[in-house]
């Protein structure tokens, strides 16, 4: 994602769509303490206003863990990071524009009351592969990511996805060990693309597609499953933003393709997204 977002967002034009998101202050104390933690799905890039403190994070005033904030009435400290990988929780992170940004989880404490995580897309080059599954013509003429990607009778996505589950388990750990008393909640990735596609509307073939959002399923399993083993909150995105996807409407979309039809970059939720997004936590919260 570091060298393919730039590209991306250099080559696209951008049009303005609009969204709304819900508060309600009452359901938290306001010294109740949120840090929010992850890469650019949680962050917002491109979302208006941009977090003039880190431009290089390209983190939204209204991306979904805002939005929470303020359904919960938190205080929150966002140190959320486009680009942001299962390292830079620990390790100071290297941004776009060539600043350096702490570790994310310096942010947490004792007395942190909340922490939800959405990371691990950029550790397995999610969005590297998708790159690999844009093709601008009909098939057979191009390439097929899927069919790269499982050659030789292997699947180099899902085996990508199996090994980081020790290392999303590591960070569970640490997150619990920086901040003991807080409810750790796990946000998962939503429905990017629906399994058919939408070719070329999206240009991406209905067997990319499949195998792009079947990759994303499998990374939300591994969420759930050591969230589960962890004592932590899986908060499921994928389920309810099923025909919100980059093929649906505009005023149905929660989630750009390549092609996007607002501020936001390709392959991430836009301001519709990010409002539903925070909504589905604060609920299930």
């Amino acid at each position: 994602m570091r060298r393919l977002l730039p590209a991306l967002l250099a080559a696209l034009t951008i049009t303005w769509t609009a969204g709304a998101a819900v508060a309600d202050p009452d359901l938290a104390e306001p010294d109740f303490e949120y840090v929010a933690l992850g890469d650019s799905s949680a962050a917002g890039p491109l979302i208006p206003q941009q977090d003039p403190e880190a431009p290089g994070c390209m983190r939204s005033s209204r991306n979904w863990p805002s939005v929470l904030a303020e359904r919960i009435g938190a205080r929150l400290t966002d140190v959320t990071c486009s680009g942001a990988v299962t390292d830079d929780l620990t390790g100071s992170q290297t941004t776009i524009d060539g600043e350096s940004q702490a570790p994310q989880a310096d942010a947490l404490s004792p007395s942190t009351d909340l922490v939800t995580l959405t990371l691990g897309g950029n550790d397995i080059a999610l969005v590297d592969l998708a790159g690999k599954c844009v093709n601008l013509l009909p098939q057979p003429i191009g390439r097929s990511c899927r069919d790269e990607f499982t050659a030789g009778g292997r699947d180099e996505l899902a085996e990508r996805i199996d090994a980081y589950a020790a290392e999303f388990a590591a960070a569970l750990d640490l997150i619990s060990d920086r901040a003991p008393g807080a409810r750790v909640v796990v946000v998962g990735y939503g429905t990017h693309i629906r399994p058919e596609g939408c070719h070329p509307e999206q240009p991406i073939w209905p067997k990319d597609a499949a195998y792009l959002q079947g990759g994303i399923h499998r990374l939300n399993e591994l969420f759930a499953r050591e969230a589960a083993e962890h004592g932590a909150l899986y908060v499921d995105v994928e389920s309810p933003s099923v025909g919100h996807d980059a093929c649906a409407p505009s005023a149905q979309k929660w989630f750009e393709g390549v092609v996007v039809t607002g501020p936001v970059a390709p392959l991430h939720p836009n301001k519709a997204g990010m409002a539903a997004v925070g909504g589905i936590v604060a609920d299930r919260l």
